[in-house]
């Protein structure tokens, strides 16, 4: 469509149109010191510059592994991002915002039901609604990030396997402790669960189970027992005398 202005024509079907208000943050990450993200920010700023966008801010996060879920500056950006402070983040690649797929996955699905673009700018990943390869991406990524949760739990399993399988202790340490103190404690000085347990410097849980185990073990009873022929206690509420 070419509209006739004067002398000069314009032609509106070369037109680009972009939004103008849309602010942005851009987000760069490398692994070690000895890295600058130099190059990073600047095709991420000529990115912005060219669609005519606005940088509300920048995340830079220098030698932190993209493994780590938590992050200096994403973690400050993911909290701007909560209160709604931009329109967009951008990064260089897929990589950069981390290199696990199931906190990567997780992070960007939190963005984009905040109403926030994410946009990997060198390989065309872009959330935005309009674009109809957006949900696709999340649902490949979503199974991905599934498939990835399911090997970490064989891998954790058969390391757990391969331990006990060794003689080696897995799971809590054993808290080490006198449990007839415990019982001589609860029984001749009436001290409360709470109160062993800031005694002992040991949770109140292991208290209690303590108390039992060892009152289990030495034959006891820690509860009353009905004779045999004894009616129970009536539960609810008080019956009325006729």
């Amino acid at each position: 469509m070419i509209l006739q202005k004067g002398t000069a024509s314009i032609d509106l079907c070369t037109e680009i149109v972009y939004d103008n208000y849309m602010r942005c943050a851009l987000y760069c990450r490398v692994s070690s010191d000895s890295q600058r993200c130099d190059l990073q920010l600047r095709e991420l700023r000529e990115y912005v510059t060219s669609r005519g966008w606005q940088i509300a801010a920048e995340y830079i996060d220098e030698g932190v592994s993209g493994t780590k879920a938590s992050r200096p500056a994403l973690d400050k950006l993911m909290a701007a991002a909560r209160l709604r402070r931009w329109d967009a983040v951008l990064v260089w690649k897929l990589d950069r915002w981390g290199r696990s797929v199931v906190d990567s996955i997780r992070s960007i699905q939190e963005l984009v039901s905040l109403g926030v673009r994410f946009i990997a700018i060198t390989q065309n990943i872009d959330t935005d609604e309009s674009n109809p390869m957006s949900r696709f991406f999340l649902h490949v990524m979503s199974a991905f990030a599934e498939m990835e949760v399911s090997l970490i739990r064989e891998r954790t399993i058969a390391g757990i396997r391969a331990a006990q399988a060794a003689g080696k202790h897995v799971g809590r340490p054993k808290r080490v402790f006198r449990r007839d103190l415990v019982v001589q404690l609860r029984d001749n000085e009436g001290l409360s669960w709470r109160a062993i347990a800031a005694k002992l410097d040991i949770p109140v849980m292991t208290a209690v189970e303590a108390y039992k185990t060892f009152n289990t073990e030495n034959g006891t009873c820690t509860e009353t027992a009905l004779p045999k022929n004894a009616v129970p206690p009536h539960k609810g509420r008080p019956r009325k005398l006729a």
